[in-house]
């Protein structure tokens, strides 16, 4: 159970830190959470359209 879990996770980490460059060197917590939460929503998008792109072509 937990395996599953951490497979798809770190899919998502992955992600961000390879295509979207993510490393966080900021000062502050606040500014490091906002950081991460723009990259989440961020690939959300992108997420979101390509399970649109494979929706219309199915």
């Amino acid at each position: 159970g937990k395996s599953v879990i951490r497979s798809r996770v770190e899919h998502v980490f992955a992600d961000q830190k390879s295509q979207m460059g993510l490393f966080i060197r900021t000062v502050g917590i606040t500014r490091a959470t906002m950081r991460i939460g723009l990259t989440n929503i961020v690939y959300n998008m992108r997420r979101f359209l390509f399970l649109e792109r494979m929706n219309v072509s199915a």
